[in-house]
């Protein structure tokens, strides 16, 4: 059985930064509820979200299957270090800042208890531009990519309240064999690797979102272009996103 908690639970919801017409692209418009803010006390979780949680961008973001967005704290040393700043809450936009372990341990279709609620793991957090931009590093979600330390969305089975502080129970694990980090190395670092790729594609608990494109690797080996993911316009104009 594993056992961690809940360091923090922030949430938050759009808002648009940044100038009209700005030279660097760090610094034109752009709508985000990556800026989220810590709570005090129970917190209800929904189906598809926590109270006073949105998504700016709910093509990639939000729904039943990335209805919490969840970060271990154990990487937060790292990155203060690597960045040289020091990171407040919610600092890779998370809802759940948790201690306890990390994507080594947790498997794909893991369910756990906490609070009153019952969530399972989908999938990892595929890093986006908007963290780039919020820490005005180009390259962040390459870096993040590259790390493993991506964190990664639950599933809500049963809804209820959660709080900072409380218990994360462990009790199941379907998958064993597929972690998050791993299944975050076949996906961003062994993108020729079709067999695995679809041995991934298989696990039943994965995010839809992960298997089809897993599945069109496998049968293809074909892998898109992640560059309008992890750059998009921080470098240009008119790339498609996948922003929070």
């Amino acid at each position: 059985m594993t056992v961690a908690h809940i360091r923090s639970i922030q949430v938050g919801t759009p808002e648009t930064y940044g100038t009209e017409g700005a030279t660097d692209p760090m610094d034109r418009p752009w709508e985000t509820a990556f800026y989220k803010q810590p709570v005090d006390g129970e917190l209800f979780l929904g189906e598809t979200n926590l109270d006073g949680d949105r998504q700016a961008n709910l093509r990639h973001h939000g729904g039943p299957e990335k209805a919490v967005c969840v970060y271990p704290g154990e990487h937060y040393p790292y990155w203060e270090e690597k960045l040289e700043v020091d990171l407040g809450p919610a600092a890779f936009g998370e809802n759940f800042t948790i201690e306890g372990f990390t994507e080594r341990e947790a498997c794909i279709g893991d369910i756990y208890e906490v609070g009153e609620a019952t969530v399972q793991i989908t999938q990892p957090r595929s890093p986006c531009w908007k963290l780039a931009r919020r820490w005005r590093v180009k390259d962040l979600a390459v870096q993040v990519e590259q790390t493993g330390y991506t964190g990664w969305y639950l599933r809500v089975l049963e809804t209820g309240t959660v709080a900072p502080g409380e218990s994360i129970r462990l009790v199941d694990r379907p998958n064993p064999d597929w972690s998050v980090a791993r299944a975050t190395k076949v996906r961003y670092r062994m993108s020729d690797d079709r067999e695995l790729a679809g041995e991934l594609a298989d696990v039943e608990e994965l995010g839809k979102s992960w298997t089809k494109r897993l599945e069109r690797r496998a049968e293809t080996g074909a892998h898109p272009d992640s560059n309008p993911r992890v750059i998009g316009p921080n470098e240009s104009i008119g790339a498609d996103d996948e922003g929070q």
